[in-house]
């Protein structure tokens, strides 16, 4: 991890660009909620963030609700649900360097690799940012195998629906999305948003396969690494925002886990901080020397009890606000189990609660957006929070 000296030549430019994403500038940011989330929506098209809706509708996987997530099935539905972007690429690379889209590296269960024969010796146990996880991983992978694999549904007991759909699609490639965003683009007639996020880059770059260069090269070849490309690109690990800070223009997102947990590159560095310490006054304007949002878990924004139903509103949405960065928090499922315990509705693991009632308190907070698995959902949600 370089010195916070390195980092210091992007800050100018990234605190221009945070102040320009909100048109208006911090009067935006005083309005309620609902009166945000009008200003938000009659931005015009093309001027980078300040141009989607607030709250921002993220499809998280694309539409993995109701479709395995990663892939083009999953990514498509999200954006014929109304999603503003899809989150489509959590990128991990291939043996020979490609960059593919899954939720991990260990892709045992997101696909039908345990099927294929020819890969039973691939199985292996391997130490993850310092957790044993035994599986398949793609970089043990070169794409052209990959490609002769099919996703299929990483929860069943959750979406058992979303197994009819195993085996249908194949793993995209980065590049593949890339391409498939401006065909969206040009079919639909407005712009098609992504939002990519670098997976686990500590442990890859110790493999020699080194994410954001990758990322880089992508986006300068596709012409989407500007100010006010329609890519966000996100990471758990601060440093690897920071090494895109440099890279590419792109707007920057650093996401956070529980308060108590450290980043792994952190882990890594023996750097000491915990996510705690990231989210105070004084760590939050570190963030917004180098990146533009957070991606806070939803526990960050309000807390729970010890019986899982919310507790008390923090003070990070207005803490993050007054040094200029976004919040995307995550994850909105529609599912009682990934719900707060209030507005859960009976006792079946894949049966819907009260989710409207959870993205009303959520969106009071003043979030500028949220992940969501059911875009559909989310849409209708902020089109109540909005006119309310």
């Amino acid at each position: 991890m370089g010195s916070q000296d390195e980092h210091t030549d992007g800050t100018g430019r990234r605190a221009l660009l945070g102040a320009a994403m909100f048109g208006a500038g911090g009067a935006v940011l005083g309005l309620s909620g609902t009166a945000r989330a009008a200003t938000g929506g009659s931005a015009g098209h093309g001027g980078g963030l300040k141009s989607l809706p607030v709250p921002t509708i993220i499809g998280h996987r694309g539409a993995s609700g109701y479709r395995p997530e990663h892939t083009f099935g999953s990514y498509q539905l999200a954006l014929d649900l109304g999603a503003d972007i899809v989150e489509a690429g959590d990128l991990v690379p291939t043996r020979d360097g490609h960059l593919v889209c899954r939720h991990e590296p260990e892709i045992g269960g997101t696909t039908d690799v345990a099927d294929h024969k020819e890969f039973a010796d691939r199985r292996k146990t391997k130490v993850l940012d310092g957790v044993s996880v035994t599986g398949w991983f793609t970089e043990d992978f070169t794409l052209a195998e990959l490609k002769t694999l099919r996703a299929i549904e990483r929860i069943p007991a959750n979406r058992p629906h979303n197994t009819l759909y195993n085996g249908r699609w194949e793993i995209p490639t980065f590049e593949e999305v890339l391409r498939w965003q401006d065909e969206q683009t040009r079919k639909r007639g407005k712009q098609v948003w992504i939002y990519p996020e670098t997976k686990h880059p500590t442990y890859f770059r110790g493999l020699g396969l080194g994410l954001e260069e990758r990322v880089a090269k992508l986006l300068h070849k596709h012409r989407k690494a500007g100010r006010n490309s329609p890519v966000i690109l996100q990471s758990f690990e601060p440093t690897s925002i920071q090494r895109l800070n440099k890279l590419v223009d792109n707007p920057l997102v650093v996401l956070l886990s529980a308060a108590n947990t450290r980043p792994w590159d952190f882990v890594a560095t023996g750097d000491p901080r915990t996510v705690a310490d990231l989210i105070t006054p004084k760590g939050l304007r570190e963030i917004a020397g180098y990146a533009q949002g957070i991606g806070p878990t939803l526990d960050l924004v309000i807390t729970k009890k010890a019986d899982g139903s919310l507790d008390q509103e923090t003070t990070l949405v207005a803490d993050a606000h007054k040094v200029g960065l976004i919040l995307h928090p995550y994850t909105m499922r529609n599912e009682n189990p990934f719900l707060p315990a209030e507005y859960r509705r009976g006792t079946d693991a894949d049966a819907y609660g009260d989710v409207f009632g959870a993205f009303r308190r959520y969106f009071a907070t003043g979030i500028d957006g949220v992940f969501t698995d059911n875009a559909d959902t989310g849409v209708l949600a902020r089109q109540d929070f909005v006119n309310g």
